[in-house]
Formats: structure tokens, C-alpha cells, sequence
């Protein structure tokens, strides 16, 4: 069981998540060697599904792969090395995962560069056109591939990692990494209504506050000394949501997709509807978000703030 992966123990059954409640199913998670996609990947596999890893991380893809396999037996996880940049490396993808298991039902598109996270004003183009690439097109090359097969079948789950679409606060970080985010949210919410009454359930879930902290990365202080691990403190938790819980919460929405069709969660909403407050219980947020309206949708993206000012 020894790898460098930076994990700990899943708490699927702690949640309430039946052991085999993706029996039958097949994932394809991109952007899935490491921090939240690696959690999606696991608690997906422990939940009886198959799972395609795709990353453009060789090494650590193949390290998760096998990490998987071990905990949920050998047949459960491949990986195929993807950047989703690239239309080529999206239907190759296709292609390995339907040799491999015949189908694919699940696509978890989470796949995202995080060095991407500048400000307009001191990003590149080349940047933006990055980040584009890797979020807006790749989420549609990815729906063009896997989707079409799902609305053949009459079963099929989409989703998408999100994170602020409409303009990036501070705390978030920088624009262009939320530009790219903000395309493929739109590209979710529309597919969401192109598949309606298929069998296809369209959502997107915004993991906020989902982190691990590598030690090995953090800096020693001038004295020698180990310096503190940073806390990611946002309003609604206390702390670090570890991934191992993200992947608890996603596979709680695959499993009451059709409710979330159309619209989004936030993680914490997750646990709250899961009656799993992780991962303090006085931290969880109380019915702070519902599911909106197609109009109220439509004018949500319209609107780009009060108008004119006095």
C-alpha cells in the first residue's frame, strides 16, 4: 500500500453512502492524480463504480491508478495520461475508456491548472487563452465524446468542479483562473437544458475550501524550525476541507443528480443535506443557497451588477 500519494482514510460509510451504490457504473474523472479529483476518484471506486483517471500528470495518474486498485481491487481503476487541452487527447481518452469497460456514465470534469491564477492586468493572453482551453473547451471536448452515448443509453451524470463564475474576490485568487471556470459553468447550465427529459442529469459543485497542505512543501522558518501549515479559513467551515470529504459529497450529488439538474451546490450544502457536517459541525452554513429558477438563472448570468450609480 505504499505511495507517495498526500491521502488519508475515506469516511464514505460514516456519511450514510451505501458500499455499492455506483455498482455498474463507470467514471471518467479528469484532473484526477491529485487533491479533490484523486478524492472524487477514490470515493467513486469505493462506491462500486469503475473509474478512468485522466491527468496530464503521468506518474502520479499511474500511482493513483494502482493506489486504487489496491483499495477496491485489481479491474477497478485505469489510468490514461490526458491533457484536455488537447481534442486529440480527449478522444483518445474515449477510446481507452471504452475498451477498457464498455461504456461510460459518469464524467467528472475537474481538470484545471492552478499555476493559471493571475490578475488581468498581469497575466499573459496566452494565460487566458490557457485557461479557456483547459476549462470551457475542454469541459465541451469531454461532453461531445461521452455524452452522446449516455442519451443513447438513457442514463447518464455531469458534472463539473466550479468555483466563483461571476468575478473572483481576493480571497479566491486571480481572475484568469475563474474566466476559464466561468466558461465551462455556462457550458454546463446550457447542456443542462439541451438533455432535458433524457435520462442525463447536468449539475455543477463548487468545493470550496477543499485543500491539502503537502508538508513537505511548507518553508522552514530563519531559526531552523518547521514553519506552521497555513489554515484556509473562508466564511462556513473551520479549517481545511480535506478531499477525501470532497469525494464523499460528490458522490452524494451523483447519487441525487436529477435533483441538482440544472444547477449547482456548494460543498457545504452537501454535508448539510447528507447530515455529514465535516468538518466541524459548528462551521456548516444553514440553508444559505436554493436551486434557481430558469429565469432566475438566465438573469443571473444577464446581470452584471446595480447599473448606474446615483
Amino acid at each position: 500500500m505504499d505511495t507517495f500519494l498526500n491521502i488519508e482514510p475515506l469516511a464514505m460509510e460514516e456519511a450514510g453512502i451505501p458500499k455499492n451504490s455506483l455498482e455498474g457504473k463507470v467514471a471518467v474523472i479528469t484532473g484526477s492524480s491529485q487533491n479533490i479529483g484523486l478524492g472524487y476518484a477514490r470515493a467513486i471506486a469505493w462506491a462500486g463504480a469503475k473509474v478512468v483517471l485522466a491527468d496530464i500528470n503521468e506518474e502520479a495518474g499511474n500511482e493513483a491508478a494502482r493506489f486504487i486498485n489496491v483499495e477496491n481491487g485489481e479491474g477497478t481503476a485505469i489510468f490514461v495520461k490526458t491533457d484536455v487541452s488537447k481534442v486529440e487527447d480527449i478522444k483518445n481518452l474515449a477510446v481507452q475508456a471504452n475498451a477498457a469497460f464498455g461504456k461510460v456514465d459518469l464524467l467528472i470534469n475537474n481538470a484545471m491548472n492552478m499555476r493559471l491564477n493571475h490578475k488581468i492586468l498581469d497575466a499573459s493572453i496566452e494565460d487566458l487563452d490557457m485557461s479557456y482551453a483547459i476549462s470551457g473547451r475542454g469541459v465541451a471536448a469531454a461532453i461531445k465524446e461521452f455524452v452522446p452515448g449516455m442519451i443513447e443509453r438513457g442514463y447518464g451524470v455531469v458534472t463539473y468542479s466550479s468555483t466563483q463564475f461571476h468575478y473572483c474576490p481576493p480571497m479566491v485568487g486571480g481572475t484568469v483562473y475563474c474566466a476559464g471556470k466561468a466558461a465551462a459553468t455556462s457550458v454546463m447550465m446550457s447542456l443542462a437544458n439541451e438533455v432535458k427529459d433524457t435520462g442525463v442529469n447536468v449539475f455543477c459543485m463548487v468545493p470550496a475550501g477543499v485543500v491539502r497542505i503537502d508538508p513537505s512543501r511548507i518553508p522552514v522558518r530563519p531559526d531552523g524550525k518547521p514553519a506552521e501549515a497555513p489554515s484556509f479559513k473562508m466564511p462556513g467551515f473551520n479549517g481545511m476541507i480535506p478531499p477525501e470529504a470532497g469525494g464523499t459529497a460528490m458522490v452524494y450529488c451523483i447519487l441525487n443528480a436529477a435533483k441538482l439538474h440544472g444547477s449547482g451546490i456548494i460543498i457545504n450544502d452537501a454535508f448539510e443535506a447528507m447530515n455529514f457536517p465535516y468538518p466541524n459541525p459548528d462551521g456548516v452554513r444553514k440553508n444559505e443557497s436554493r436551486k434557481l429558477t430558469d429565469m432566475e438563472l438566465t438573469m443571473a448570468f444577464c446581470n452584471m451588477g446595480p447599473g448606474f450609480n446615483d
